[in-house]
């Protein structure tokens, strides 16, 4: 019996120290399975950042490449018209140069055909004058060999024969800005203003600005009022422009459009002031200088020309 309760106390004691171990275990095996869990789910959480990263990588490249293919497409675009730009400006300024080639052209054969009608003015007077001597010189009458001489002399011919019809002025009169005939030269020396002009003309086309300038000047202050010192004014424009001074071009160009309303000069002057003005960056003032000229002549070669400046610049002709 003492050993029997010696084995059921032993065994007692036995179950009484395992059941704290078994709960222990057990709880052990639950935090275990919950650690485990909590680590699968981080492990899935990982995988869906990683996978969501990835889909946000590709979208970021596919954004910078749909950037920089657009950033070329740009680039390709600001070159085209860039290029179409300078193209239009080309045949603007060929265009332009086509026209003032034209308009020099014009202003030496009326330089040319003035001379030859004063020469030929100048040859009828010197013919007038010979018939006149010849007619006022009496005839020659032969005088009797012998007695006295009672005869009668022939009597002149004092009618004089009348002149060749004149020829017509080839050229107009020039006239000044209200319309007054050609003023004489302010200094008693100074050359005709037909060959100032041409001279001055003739270095001007020989690139001899600075000569030219100082001529045109001449022909301008002799002549203030004559029709070819509005092309005087005009062509010291070109000459300013030509030495990078639109700002002292435009004022010349100015000249031209206020003092001579009557002048050839007058669309090429204001088209030329138009492209000065955008020059010094007066760009509302020269679209505006560019609009009136296609109003006033609209079917001038100058304003196809602004037509095509203002094209340029993004405006419209009205």
């Amino acid at each position: 019996m003492t050993i029997r309760r010696s084995l059921l106390l032993t065994s007692a004691l036995l179950l009484t120290t395992a059941m704290p171990a078994f709960a222990v275990n057990k709880d052990m095996v639950q935090l275990q399975t919950q650690v485990q869990t909590l680590q699968d789910s981080v492990a899935r959480l990982q995988q869906s950042n990683d996978e969501r990263m990835g889909v946000l990588k590709d979208l970021v490249q596919q954004t910078a490449d749909a950037v920089n293919k657009m950033s070329v497409s740009t680039d390709s675009l600001q070159k085209a018209m860039q290029t179409q730009q300078d193209a239009q400006n080309g045949k603007l300024d060929q265009v332009s140069g086509q026209i003032q080639s034209l308009n020099d052209s014009i202003d030496e054969l009326k330089a040319q055909m003035a001379k030859l009608a004063k020469a030929m003015q100048d040859l009828q007077a010197q013919q007038q004058s010979i018939n006149a001597s010849m007619s006022s010189m009496p005839s020659s009458g032969g005088a009797p060999a012998a007695g006295p001489a009672t005869t009668t002399p022939t009597p002149a011919d004092t009618t004089t024969p009348p002149p060749a019809n004149p020829i017509p002025d080839i050229l107009p009169q020039a006239t000044g800005p209200k319309g007054r005939h050609s003023a004489q030269p302010t200094a008693s020396n100074a050359p005709p203003v037909e060959q100032l002009y041409q001279t001055a003309y003739g270095d001007y086309n020989a690139g001899k600005y600075a000569l030219a300038a100082t001529e045109f000047d001449d022909v301008a202050n002799y002549y203030p009022d004559n029709n070819l010192a509005g092309n005087a004014h005009f062509y010291k424009g070109e000459i300013l422009m030509k030495q990078n001074k639109p700002g002292l071009a435009a004022k010349e160009y100015d000249k031209v459009l206020e003092q001579y309303p009557g002048n050839s000069k007058i669309p090429a002057s204001q088209l030329h002031k138009a492209n000065a003005l955008i020059a010094i960056r007066q760009t509302d003032a020269g679209i505006r200088e560019l609009r009136s000229l296609i109003q006033r002549y609209p079917n001038s070669p100058e304003a196809v020309a602004a037509r095509t400046r203002l094209s340029a610049l993004g405006a419209r002709a009205h």
